[in-house]
């Protein structure tokens, strides 16, 4: 076992474990520790804990303090400075005429590196780009090409749920959603419906799937041949949640009826759902 704590760098992060050390962290506490990156600012979302060896990657890098009041002055000076490393930047990207977007920038805590966040639909010769901003800040610079998700992730904003997103509340790691999950979950295979602000399928679909594969298994499939209270029919539609089978009866094919699961007996599966797919579909997954 190894004592840890768990720290965030940003809102909807993934979390990182430090050693503590002889220090006792509570959750909500800003501290100082190294990384790959450098030396920076994160919160502690999991207090002094031990966790089994192999839930670790060691060695564990100890903290190197908890965060003072001019630790935390130092930070809020620095989100500053990127506000006007973020415009310094897009002046230079005009006057390059560079096909990329810049997303985000990021000062370490002590200030050695830059980061500058883009995106783009192709591969971006930035070498000069790079010499000019480091001319002007007189630091390491370092320009990273993220995803469309990624984007979405650090800028935040409302879904189609009308909820924040996902990425950017609690998903810590971006899992590959393919048609086949809205074609298993009885969605809609428009585009637009399915597919979130970042142009990609939308990230509930796969961290929800695992209900859905449950209850597809348990569940008679469109096409089905089932024995109903009213008599044998074969199921139209399929409501996976609430467990409803709409049945078009042998004996009254024009008044389909509604029962629930729990009603029926199968005599026949039905085939998997089948659709014609509209093109557009093929940008919505990542490549």
């Amino acid at each position: 076992m190894q004592e840890i704590i768990g720290v965030r760098f940003k809102s909807g992060g993934k979390i990182y474990y430090f050693a503590p050390g002889n220090l006792q962290v509570g959750t909500g506490e800003y501290v100082i520790v190294e990384t790959s990156r450098g030396v920076e600012i994160g919160l502690t979302v999991i207090p002094n804990r031990e966790v089994a060896d192999e839930e670790v990657v060691s060695p564990l890098k100890e903290v190197i303090r908890v965060a003072t009041p001019d630790d935390l002055k130092h930070a809020e000076e620095n989100r500053e400075k990127e506000k006007k490393a973020f415009r310094i930047c897009e002046e230079k990207i005009a006057a390059h005429n560079l096909d990329m977007k810049l997303v985000d920038v990021e000062y370490t805590f002590d200030e050695n590196k830059i980061l500058f966040y883009f995106t783009s639909d192709g591969r971006v010769d930035f070498r000069e780009l790079v010499k000019e901003l480091a001319s002007v800040f007189r630091t390491r610079i370092e320009l990273r090409q993220i995803g469309v998700r990624d984007e979405a992730k650090m800028k935040g904003g409302l879904g189609v749920c009308g909820r924040p997103f996902c990425c950017a509340s609690f998903l810590n790691d971006f899992q590959p959603v393919s048609i086949k999950i809205a074609k298993e979950q009885y969605l809609s295979l428009n585009p637009v419906k399915i597919s979130g602000t970042c142009g990609r399928l939308m990230c509930c679909l796969k961290y929800e799937h695992e209900a859905y594969e449950q209850l597809i298994r348990t569940t008679p499939r469109v096409g089905a041949l089932v024995d109903t209270p009213a008599g044998p029919g074969t199921v139209s539609e399929v409501a996976l949640l609430t467990g409803i089978l709409t049945v078009t009866l042998q004996k009254s094919p024009d008044t389909p009826k509604q029962f629930h699961k729990s009603e029926v007996r199968l005599i026949k599966d039905g085939a998997a759902r089948r659709e014609a797919e509209d093109p557009a579909l093929k940008n919505l997954e990542d490549k």
